[in-house]
């Protein structure tokens, strides 16, 4: 959709044991600054959308895990389907959960969209 599963396979490596949290959000903060600006500006303005919903999970019930599980498919859905689907939606979800908890982090909302700078 947004260029993200060419990022699938990098963004997966965030999960590897050995980075800790700090590595991984600075990893991820740089693969969000490398898509090109229109495609990290839709990806700012869709995560703050999921993240206003979140906001209000007490009475809509759609926490960040909620979330994952229904846009993780969608969002890095693979160009090609190889392998055990599960499994590929098991980092789907993880890796869009991770976004959802660290949009604060991960997107400087001080600065204006990349596609206006």
């Amino acid at each position: 959709m947004l260029c993200f599963f060419r990022l699938h396979i990098q963004i997966a490596a965030i999960y590897f044991p050995e980075l800790d949290p700090v590595q991984r959000l600075g990893y991820m903060k740089e693969l969000i600054n490398s898509l090109p600006a229109p495609n990290h500006d839709t990806m700012q303005v869709l995560f703050k959308h999921l993240c206003n919903v979140i906001d209000d999970r007490n009475q809509n019930r759609m926490t960040s895990q909620s979330m994952a599980i229904v846009f993780g498919p969608t969002l890095l859905k693979p160009e090609v389907e190889t392998g055990n689907m599960a499994i590929h939606m098991v980092y789907q979800n993880q890796i869009v959960e991770f976004i959802l908890n660290q949009y604060q982090n991960l997107f400087n909302e001080n600065q204006e969209l990349a596609g206006i700078r």
